[in-house]
């Protein structure tokens, strides 16, 4: 633990709602502490991918619980020291301008901010990481290694690309939130992530009935964004948990396994008239192009091209 002092947060699941995007009930509530002052955040814009915010903090210290997702605070000020804990051990640093605090999902941690300071904070859905690790060829085992202070230039521009669509406040940009997320995704796993190992990355397998209820939950809700946490939440299981044993199960991971039940529904759609537009939709793509990228590289043609195919 940090000092005495420290005020015990965590993740916040009851501070309003946000019911068509990511939320900051979804946070770990860093950003509802009465020391900091929200300037703008992406709460109302409907953003799926990730949630941004821009704030003034101010000096605190606290203990957070873990969330599912990835968080990165991008220092617009400083210097400023900033001490962090994970686990048992403690780290402190002077963190300039730039700088960037990166927390992987699924870590409990405390904090002590010593100064005040101009901060940009996104989280990033551990499905879009998941789903980045894919189409990269990576392993979607990989976990982001923590970061206090250290600077990278393309990270921190892509940040400030997020800063700059949140600042517009256009509902519309959300298609380029959603770029910039799945860019700013690439570059943690490309400069950040390593894969897990050690004894927390193994476990047993699903039951057939387990598997057979998560499989009809994701088959029900296709056309919807699906996290992790909701799949887990299907047959009772932490998002961890449920995610080591899926894969153990199913030799894929759960949103790879998403992704293959989207191909398919999308086949069975192609073989009728509906509009490719609208198929992608219905399979739950962000877009057409989404659909074609990720339809090629599961069947190595387009869904035109599939659909010419199926027909002849």
């Amino acid at each position: 633990m940090l000092a005495d002092s420290a005020t015990h947060g965590g993740a916040v699941r009851s501070a309003g709602t946000c019911p068509t995007g990511y939320g900051v009930h979804e946070t770990h509530g860093i950003l509802l502490r009465p020391e900091h002052s929200i300037q703008v955040s992406s709460d109302q814009l409907g953003w799926q991918s990730l949630y941004a915010s821009l704030q003034h903090e101010r000096p605190y210290e606290a203990e957070f619980e873990a969330v599912e997702d990835c968080l990165v605070i991008l220092h617009l000020g400083g210097p400023v020291g900033v001490e962090r804990r994970l686990g048992s051990k403690r780290e402190r640093r002077v963190v300039p301008a730039g700088g960037l605090f990166i927390l992987p999902g699924g870590v409990d941690f405390g904090v002590r901010l010593e100064g005040e300071l101009d901060s940009l904070h996104i989280y990033l859905r551990r499905s879009l990481l998941n789903e980045v690790a894919a189409e990269l060829g990576m392993s979607t085992d990989l976990n982001i290694t923590p970061c206090l202070g250290e600077p990278d230039l393309l990270a921190e521009q892509l940040a400030l690309g997020v800063r700059s669509a949140l600042l517009e406040g256009d509902s519309g940009a959300s298609a380029f939130a959603d770029y910039l997320s799945a860019a700013l995704a690439a570059r943690l796993l490309r400069r950040f992530g390593r894969p897990c190992t050690g004894p927390e990355c193994t476990a047993g397998s699903l039951g057939e009935r387990q598997l057979r209820q998560v499989v009809d939950f994701m088959e029900a809700r296709l056309d919807q964004p699906l996290s992790l946490a909701d799949m887990a939440s299907s047959c009772a299981m932490s998002a961890s948990h449920f995610a080591r044993r899926f894969k153990q199960t199913t030799g894929v991971p759960p949103h790879q396994y998403l992704i293959r039940l989207r191909i398919e529904r999308a086949k069975r759609l192609l073989k009728d008239s509906m509009p490719i537009a609208e198929i992608a939709v219905e399979c739950g793509f962000t877009h057409q192009e989404h659909l074609t990228s990720m339809f090629r590289r599961a069947t190595g043609l387009t869904p035109a091209v599939f659909r010419r195919t199926a027909r002849s």
